[in-house]
């Protein structure tokens, strides 16, 4: 879980996620979205896919990048055990 938050500190990787939110995207696409080299891009993506917010399967000469959802699950249910646990300890 903590590669997920170090991912989520990120404003571009936040981008990215929300990019992929709406639609599977290829690494090309995600990189038109950005004023960055697509090697800066890349990185943003690597991080995403080690934390496992991200899945990536190749067709073709690409690479398309959708969302993980469970890894999304995760951190929100530590969220609310978190502010759970904070309320009943008041």
């Amino acid at each position: 879980m903590n590669d997920a938050f170090k991912a989520l500190s990120d404003p571009t990787r936040r981008k990215i996620l929300h990019l992929l939110k709406q639609n599977d995207l290829s690494a090309g696409e995600i990189a038109d979205q950005f004023d960055m080299t697509k090697p800066s891009i890349s990185h943003h993506l690597n991080l995403l896919k080690q934390a496992n917010l991200v899945d990536s399967e190749k067709r073709g000469q690409q690479v398309i990048y959708s969302l993980n959802t469970s890894v999304f699950e995760d951190v929100v249910t530590w969220f609310m055990d978190f502010l759970t646990k904070d309320e009943a300890g008041k």
